[in-house]
C-alpha cells in the first residue's frame, strides 16, 4: 500500500492511492496516518480494503507530509562510507545518532525555506524508516517486523549552522521544513529488501547524487535494534539512516549550497519522488 496524507497545511486527511495512482480518502476508516493507523493489525485491515471503492480526493490536492504527530525524529549521520570520504570524516566505530526538531517536517512539493543568515543551505536525499510498533531492547532478527514502511526524506541541513555554530548538530537540522517526508509512506511488505534501493538528487535537474542503500555502513535492521537500545522507539517515530556521496559541501572543486529560486528533486526507488522550490525564510 502507498498510504499518504493530503490537504492544507495542519488540515490533512488520510488518504491511499489506487492502482491508477489516484489519492482516495480513507477517513470513514482511520483518522489519520499516524501511531493511531500503523500497527500491523490496522495496515492488515487497511490493506484488505478495494481503494477503488473509497471516495476520490479533488484534483491538485497539496500533499502533505506522510506521517502525522510524529513524535521523534532520529538520523544517521556518515552512514555511507563514501559519503564520510567527501566529508573528510572517519567511518564511524558506531553509528552516529542525532534528532531533528519534529517542527522540520513537511510534505514533499512544500516550499524549501532557506534560513535567515544561511549561507551553507544542503541536501541529502535518504531513505526514510517508519515505526509501526513500540521497539526496545529488540534484537536485530526481529528489527523489521517493528516497521510500518518506508518513504523518502530530504535532510536538508545549513552546514555552518551544523559545523561552525557550537553544539550539536541538530542546530543545522531543524529549521522549518528541513524535513521533506514522503510523497507517500510505502508499506513493509512492498519492500522486502531496503539495502537495496537507489537513492538519487538533483537540484534545477543536475543530478548530484546517485547512490544504493546497498553500500550503507550499518543496515536498516541493525539500526532499528540499535536505536532501541538507548531510546524507545513509538509507532510513528521516524528514522533517517543517512545519504550517499553528492551532498554539496562534498563538491569539488568547491562546495555548492542551496539558494533562492531552485528546485530540488529527491527520490528513492519505489518511495516516490519529492520536489521542493526554494524560497527565503
Amino acid at each position: 500500500m502507498k498510504l499518504l496524507r493530503y490537504g492544507a497545511l495542519g488540515n490533512e486527511r488520510p488518504g491511499i492511492l489506487d492502482s491508477a495512482g489516484q489519492i482516495r480518502d480513507l477517513s470513514s476508516h482511520v483518522s489519520d496516518i499516524d501511531a493511531s493507523s500503523l500497527s500491523p493489525e490496522v495496515l492488515t485491515r487497511l490493506s484488505a480494503l478495494d481503494p477503488e471503492t473509497l471516495p476520490p480526493a479533488r484534483p491538485n490536492e497539496r500533499i502533505g507530509a506522510c506521517v502525522g504527530n510524529v513524535g521523534k525524529m532520529i538520523c544517521i549521520g556518515l552512514n555511507y562510507a563514501d559519503h564520510a570520504a567527501e566529508a573528510g570524516m572517519d567511518i564511524p566505530s558506531e553509528p552516529i545518532l542525532f534528532s531533528k526538531a519534529t517542527s522540520a517536517i513537511c510534505g514533499a512539493f512544500d516550499n524549501l525555506e532557506i534560513p535567515r543568515e544561511s549561507i551553507k543551505t544542503d541536501w541529502e536525499v535518504e531513505l526514510g524508516v517508519v515505526i509501526g510498533k513500540r521497539a526496545k531492547y529488540i534484537e536485530q532478527t526481529d528489527a523489521l517486523t517493528h516497521v510500518a514502511g518506508y518513504c523518502t526524506v530530504n535532510d536538508v541541513s545549513e552546514r555552518d549552522f551544523q559545523i561552525h555554530r557550537k553544539g550539536q548538530w541538530v542546530k543545522g537540522k531543524s529549521h522549518d521544513t528541513f524535513a521533506p517526508i514522503g510523497p507517500w509512506l510505502v508499506t513493509r511488505h512492498e519492500i522486502p529488501d531496503p539495502q537495496n534501493l537507489g537513492l538519487k538528487l538533483a537540484v534545477d535537474g543536475e543530478v548530484y547524487q546517485d547512490g544504493n542503500t546497498q553500500t550503507m555502513i550499518y543496515g536498516v535492521s541493525f539500526l532499528i535494534a540499535y536505536i532501541s537500545r538507548f531510546m524507545t522507539l513509538e509507532a510513528g517515530d521516524v528514522i533517517a539512516t543517512g545519504t550517499p556521496p553528492g551532498v554539496g559541501m562534498g563538491q569539488k572543486p568547491e562546495s555548492i549550497f542551496l539558494k533562492p529560486g531552485q528546485t530540488v528533486e529527491a527520490e528513492v526507488e519505489g518511495l516516490g519522488a519529492q520536489r521542493q522550490v526554494t524560497v527565503n525564510a
